[in-house]
């Protein structure tokens, strides 16, 4: 007994750093499982965003004003980036609901009893519903070319640009994610997550430059568009896939979109990561 006893005092310990990345990609794995096994959440994922496509597409196409023009070929490609964002921070919903879900089975009692990261079982959660996301881009962006979009239509870009604006994407859905997370703690029923959710994400998406020309909202409300997160990512996408943008504007976000977008994202995550965690930490406690 002494033996073991020793033993156990003398083991080395785990770095915590390589340990929560394991634990991560545990329940990362986990619940990717649980995905492939439920495929009707994938499917009614990838229904909602390819509505918006098609009927932002043909409803509004040619109706709107983009700078000077009112083509529907030009609002095809500058309504583009702004569906793709869409559909990464509406993600985010799913995301608390999920989450939300599993407190209120006890799922994250269980977790809690074992020796593991406690920031993994968020952490795993949120990369796994970046991996959906990423597989709703890639079948949103094969409809959007269906339908019309082209890449390069307002001047040249390349491959690596390309994926660069769908980088910036998932990034941002990642960032989001973490609200989610936070708001799925912070309930108590799947369904108030849900409903919490969509209730922020409508004003974050619609005030701002994803379906119109923020030149033509009045002045307040074009500062408020210009300054959001949201829009800075939209805006970044445009310029690298050499996609139709909005008007001129004087805002730093609207000037340095790829930058605005990195710096947005990359403090949303430190923010609500930390919120996330800390709120996970305190309701296991």
């Amino acid at each position: 007994m002494s033996a073991v006893t020793d033993a156990v005092r003398v083991a080395p310990a785990r770095n915590p750093v390589s340990q929560s990345f394991r634990d991560s990609m545990v329940v990362a794995q986990r619940n990717l499982i649980r995905m492939s096994r439920i495929p009707e959440m994938i499917i009614y994922g990838l229904i909602q965003p390819i509505m918006f496509v098609v009927l932002f597409t043909y409803v509004f196409g040619g109706s709107m004003q983009i700078g000077n023009s009112t083509s529907a070929a030009d609002y095809k490609n500058f309504l583009m980036a702004g569906i793709f964002a869409q559909t990464v921070t509406f993600a985010t919903a799913s995301s608390g609901a999920g989450i939300a879900d599993d407190m209120h089975k006890g799922l994250i009692d269980r977790f809690r009893s074992l020796p593991m990261a406690r920031g993994a079982v968020l952490t795993g959660r949120t990369f796994a519903d970046s991996v959906q996301t990423a597989l709703t881009l890639v079948v949103l962006a094969v409809v959007a070319v269906l339908v019309g979009w082209r890449v390069g239509s307002n001047g040249e870009t390349d491959a690596g640009r390309v994926l660069g604006a769908f980088g910036l994407l998932l990034l941002l859905g990642y960032a989001f994610t973490w609200i989610g997370a936070l708001i799925g703690m912070s309930v108590r029923t799947p369904e108030a997550a849900t409903s919490s959710g969509l209730i922020w994400l409508f004003p974050v998406t619609f005030i701002s430059n994803a379906f119109v020309d923020t030149s033509h909202m009045t002045p307040w409300l074009r500062h408020i568009a210009e300054w959001n997160p949201f829009s800075a990512t939209v805006q970044a996408c445009r310029v690298l896939f050499a996609n139709p943008g909005q008007s001129q504007s004087d805002a730093w976000p609207m000037q340095h979109p790829v930058w605005a977008s990195l710096i947005y994202s990359v403090l949303i995550i430190i923010v609500f990561r930390t919120l996330a965690v800390r709120k996970y930490r305190s309701a296991t406690a």
